[in-house]
């Protein structure tokens, strides 16, 4: 939960998380994702109703349908594929963490992690985060570390 100014409390939206797969002998991969937005309007220079998703010549127009949603359920769509259409044995397990309030400061999810660590993030190789940019309308980017990551140790004599 979270406390306003004035001391009312509200509830923070539930953190998803989701794994398939458990073989010990495979490595462990986790993907971060939200599906939270920013606020819209039309007036803002919409096309179309933000919360609204639009097809329009192939083209997929919506609030949230790059930051974060559409991401977010790319990687849902191609585990599925991969392991429920085509039935290939998978070659890692997959973890999945899916919050709502990620452009608010993703309030309570420290917490959680914390919480978590010992159970549900202990066999967590390696983390994907799908909220990324892009470089272009074409080219999106992959980013390989991001502010917060850095551990070191440093003696000065």
């Amino acid at each position: 939960s979270s406390q306003l100014p004035d001391g009312q409390v509200l509830p923070l939206p539930s953190v998803i998380l989701g794994e398939l797969g458990k073989d010990p002998q495979n490595p462990t991969v986790c993907f971060y994702g939200h599906v939270d937005v920013q606020p819209a309007k039309k007036e803002d220079g919409w096309n179309t109703d933000p919360y609204t998703l639009t097809e329009i010549d192939g083209n997929l127009y919506g609030r949230g349908a790059t930051d974060n949603k559409g991401p977010v359920l790319a990687w849902i769509n191609a585990v599925e594929t991969s392991f429920l259409i085509f039935m290939q044995a998978m070659p890692v397990n997959f973890k999945f963490v899916i919050e709502g309030m990620e452009e608010a400061g993703s309030l309570g999810l420290e917490k959680l992690l914390e919480e978590e660590n010992q159970s549900f993030f202990s066999d967590v190789d390696y983390i994907v985060m799908s909220d990324n940019l892009w470089l272009s309308n074409r080219k999106p980017a992959l980013t390989y570390g991001s502010r917060g990551n850095a551990c070191f140790f440093v003696e000065v004599k």
